[in-house]
């Protein structure tokens, strides 16, 4: 009798072609940072990188010089060679070759920009938490609703009315955290009309929260124009909620600045990120909203309450817009601009999206886009030979790039989008 013989699994065509287009993405970039970054600049120039904050409460520690060209130089070439090796091996996992090109580009660019000059590292990386904040909280907004099985396309909306509506309070009453509780009020307000119209009569999804954007650019639009330039001084001019240092944590180096030194809105956001991820996850109303957001018929059936949980869900991340909204006024400049929030719900989507819809992937993905806003800022302060309007388009040009390459990759829950018919 013949012996039976058992033949290889064929490679996955994909996996190599994976290979191929990293290792290649690898060299090609580690070349352009040799080429562009590295040659441009004098053999003599040095990079200092602050890592004290001004005003803070941190303990002061030496700043990082390093020699530009060479430092750059040897960026490129962990790059080249990771590169070659991935071509000649391969490293399956894709997260930690994006991981070390993002690292070696970005600090290449940064020791580029700053090529002879002093860079305050430690001052972006606090903004970069600051800038994230809204996006963060707008991204929890998604998480929370997409969850339960709605989809919540109308944060933009939310957040610029909470906007208004709380620095208007905060005017009127001299007291910042009656602003707050208006915003929270006013976010939940529109989310009970987001949810009235997709629980309750089924309307589709993205038109009422397309509806919910339009209502809000077009409310704050009549009322800035009506009221708040006529009467700025008597109805928008709020001030901010102060820095808050945290009493031996803010002290720590690199660290305290950046999460122990914050106003109220920002640590609001830290606690929310974890608190929601304790409670989706480790309780019993969590089960519950995953289950629903997955499977409702199967909950009903078990005696969940779906249309309760979907309800709870929406209006509780409509109150969490209402934060996001406060902190562009009470958080930030104490006065209403007009669509001053410049995209960043739908940003909060994207990071959402990115995350996986679980809320600590949503904070660091926010971190993200926040990094790209404070880096923009920074390059326009030290003069970088790059045009303004390029640097302004950063964030969203980074959105375009993390939606291209998660869509269709990440999942999100079964029955997100999809109105439920008690039976």
């Amino acid at each position: 009798m013949a012996k039976s013989t058992v033949s290889a699994p064929p490679k996955k065509l994909g996996s190599s072609r994976s290979k191929i287009i990293w290792g290649l993405l690898l060299v090609f970039v580690g070349l352009f940072m040799f080429f562009i970054f590295g040659s441009q600049i004098n053999s003599s120039d040095t990079t200092t990188f602050n890592l004290n904050l001004v005003h803070s409460n941190a303990i002061p520690i030496p700043s990082v010089t390093v020699p530009s060209q060479i430092a750059i130089y040897v960026l490129a070439l962990v790059l080249i060679c990771i590169g070659a090796y991935q071509l000649a091996v391969g490293i399956r996992s894709t997260g930690a070759l994006a991981g070390v090109l993002s690292f070696c580009f970005v600090i290449a660019f940064l020791i580029w920009g700053a090529a002879g000059r002093e860079f305050n590292l430690e001052g972006m990386l606090s903004s970069t938490l600051i800038r994230a904040t809204p996006i963060a909280l707008a991204a929890l907004v998604g998480v929370i609703s997409e969850r339960s099985g709605v989809v919540n396309i109308g944060i933009e909306g939310m957040l610029l009315f909470s906007a208004q509506t709380a620095v208007i309070a905060a005017t009127l009453s001299h007291n910042l955290y009656l602003g707050l509780i208006v915003a929270i009020l006013t976010g939940g307000l529109f989310a009970s009309l987001h949810a009235v119209l997709c629980i309750r009569f089924r309307v589709n999804q993205i038109v009422s929260g397309v509806a919910i954007n339009i209502l809000g650019v077009g409310l704050t639009s009549f009322f800035q124009s009506k009221f708040l330039e006529p009467y700025g001084d008597l109805l928008n001019n709020s001030g901010i909620f102060p820095v808050i240092p945290i009493p031996i944590l803010s002290k720590i180096p690199i660290i305290g600045p950046i999460f122990f030194e914050n106003n109220l809105i920002v640590y609001l956001m830290l606690i929310l990120v974890f608190a929601m991820h304790f409670v989706l996850f480790y309780t019993p109303w969590g089960l519950r909203t995953r289950a629903v957001g997955e499977h409702p018929k199967a909950a009903d059936t078990l005696g969940v309450n779906v249309y309760l949980i979907r309800y709870v869900n929406v209006i509780a991340g409509g109150m969490i817009a209402g934060v996001g909204g406060a902190y562009y006024t009470l958080g930030s400049i104490g006065r209403f601009d007009q669509n001053m929030t410049a995209g960043k719900g739908f940003i909060g989507l994207a990071a959402m999206i990115f995350g996986k819809w679980t809320p600590i992937g949503a904070f660091l993905s926010s971190l993200i886009f926040g990094f790209a806003d404070s880096l923009q800022v920074k390059l326009q302060i030290l003069s970088v030979p790059i045009p303004s309007e390029f640097l302004l388009m950063a964030p969203y040009i980074i959105t375009l790039i993390i939606l291209a390459g998660v869509v269709g990759r990440s999942t999100p829950p079964a029955a997100d989008g999809e109105p439920y018919v008690k039976e």
